[in-house]
């Protein structure tokens, strides 16, 4: 047996700590056939492959997913931003379209290795970077979540915050001090809705489908009935187009840059999508899932943002800038209210889904033998909490260069790890060596690291962030979270150690969990 098989094991010889009244605490220190122990700072109970019998995730699952995420108040405000840029109706459409033809091959590419090797986004990350070197990608997709939870919550809030002032008028007294940069109805709808995602995410990630099944349906059907209700205040007819339509190339150019845009939107949620369909029933949910959920139901969602947006500007030549706005012109407050309860159910659900799950998990990575998925979430919670989000969403500084910059980043992780996985690996991969430090197995590299990966990484991320930010670059901006993949892409495919083939390819059954998601 390698001699360093052995370090991080508990003395009781339990696999990756104590997991009482768990299935992997029935289970004997689990040697590899090559002699590895697992580790207990590389495996707990969370980060385990789970079993593909039992797991839960169906199509419908996957798909409610969508249903609540493409229809998040962030995504119409910045659909119905390309009708002001001058987009009409049918172009709107088209670039939303190439977006979603674009998504919908690479989550389904993402999905199917969350799948097969049945872990998370930051085990996942060990095999491009090392079981080590993988907290870099982890915590660079969590921390730009952590503060976007705090963020969506805030924003949420703003619209709780509508609503009790539209039933209660006098609550409007208790908005107009400050307290650290929020009113006092600011502080108790912020805290009553970060204490309602807490308590949603203290129940797992199976309380987590149960809750994005439950919010899809009504979702899609409020989003619809607004649409109606302005196309039957508009006359039953709308503006295609404003007055200062795109033609030619400056049209063509805007098209496929909000095609880009609508990728780059959901790049933090290719890379950790397998922290969802490592509990998908079979690759055929995964792809029905995301058939109905991004391609059919992002043309549905523009079919509204054009109908709200051409309606609107019918009525008064006026540009809406979400459906907040339209919900705020409501005149019956019985049909206000109900309309923004809906809005809170649907940014708690994308909350949840694209801003919970990575931090949790890449928490539970740095400390596996301390911190389970409750423990994580509730720090990842106060974290979004402590940071005083609306300060940071009201100062376009940070929003732009501080979260646009990590964000940036996304693109090349992204691009190295499916270059890793799908071009090198042909997706073989030796799962239970990523629960192991010992030094001869296959995802240790250097220390834990993989340099080639790092190499990889480093001028593919400057890159999409001169693009990003540079000026002189502002017609290509739109498009750098193609290059940062794309450079990240290349680069690794062509310094990746091959001397490393052939790659193995194992199963993570022997060591894997039932699934509770």
């Amino acid at each position: 047996m390698d001699a360093t098989s052995t370090q991080n094991l508990d003395p009781v010889g339990s696999v990756g700590g104590a997991f009482p009244d768990t299935a992997a605490s029935a289970a004997p220190p689990y040697e590899t056939p090559e002699g590895y122990l697992l580790s207990a700072s590389l495996y707990n109970q969370d980060l385990a492959p789970t079993k593909e019998k039992g797991r839960r995730w169906s199509a419908y699952s996957i798909f409610t997913l969508w249903a609540n995420d493409v229809h998040s108040l962030g995504n119409y405000a910045f659909a119905i931003g390309l009708f002001a840029l001058g987009l009409g109706g049918w172009q709107i459409l088209l670039a939303l379209g190439i977006g979603a033809v674009l998504l919908f091959g690479l989550l389904n590419f993402s999905g199917f290795m969350g799948f097969k090797t049945g872990v998370p986004f930051p085990v996942m990350s060990r095999i491009s970077f090392g079981i080590k070197g993988a907290q870099v990608s982890s915590l660079l997709r969590g921390g730009v979540a952590i503060v976007w939870f705090g963020v969506q919550t805030f924003l949420a809030s703003v619209v709780f915050r509508v609503m009790l002032t539209a039933v209660f008028p006098s609550l409007h007294n208790l908005d107009t001090n400050s307290i650290l940069g929020l009113s006092t109805l600011g502080w108790l709808t912020f805290v009553a809705l970060w204490i309602v995602q807490v308590i949603i995410v203290s129940f797992g990630m199976d309380m987590i489908r149960k809750y994005e099944a439950f919010a899809g349906p009504i979702i899609l059907i409020t989003m619809a009935s607004i649409a109606i209700w302005m196309f039957t205040r508009a006359g039953g007819s709308i503006a295609w187009t404003t007055h200062n339509a795109l033609t030619g190339g400056d049209m063509w150019r805007t098209i496929f840059a909000g095609g880009a845009l609508w990728v780059a939107i959901y790049g933090t949620f290719v890379l950790n999508f397998c922290d969802f369909t490592r509990s998908a029933k079979s690759k055929k949910s995964i792809v029905r899932g995301n058939f109905w959920g991004i391609p059919i139901n992002m043309l549905l969602f523009g079919a509204i943002v054009v109908v709200m947006a051409g309606a609107q500007f019918k009525i008064n030549g006026t540009i809406i800038e979400s459906p907040a706005d339209v919900v705020h012109a409501i005149p019956n407050t019985f049909l206000l209210v109900l309309a923004c309860l809906a809005l809170l159910i649907l940014t708690v659900a994308v909350n949840l889904m694209a801003n919970v799950v990575a931090p949790v998990y890449a928490l539970t990575n740095l400390f596996p033998r301390h911190l389970n998925f409750r423990k994580a979430a509730l720090i990842s919670a106060t974290l979004g909490l402590v940071i005083l989000p609306w300060n940071l969403y009201n100062n376009p500084v940070v929003i732009v260069y501080f979260l646009g910059g990590l964000g940036g980043l996304l693109g090349p992780l992204f691009g190295v790890i499916m270059a890793d996985y799908w071009l090198l690996r042909r997706g073989q991969v030796n799962v239970p060596h990523l629960y192991t430090t010992a030094e001869n197995a296959s995802y240790y590299y250097k220390r834990g690291v993989n340099p080639r990966a790092i190499a990889a990484l480093i001028p593919a991320g400057a890159v999409a962030l001169l693009i990003a930010f540079i000026p002189a670059f502002k017609d290509l901006s739109s498009f750098s979270w193609f290059f940062g993949a794309g450079i990240g892409a290349v680069v690794y495919y062509f310094i990746a150690d091959r001397t490393r083939r052939p790659f193995s390819n194992a199963s993570g059954e022997p060591i894997a969990v039932e699934s509770a998601h």
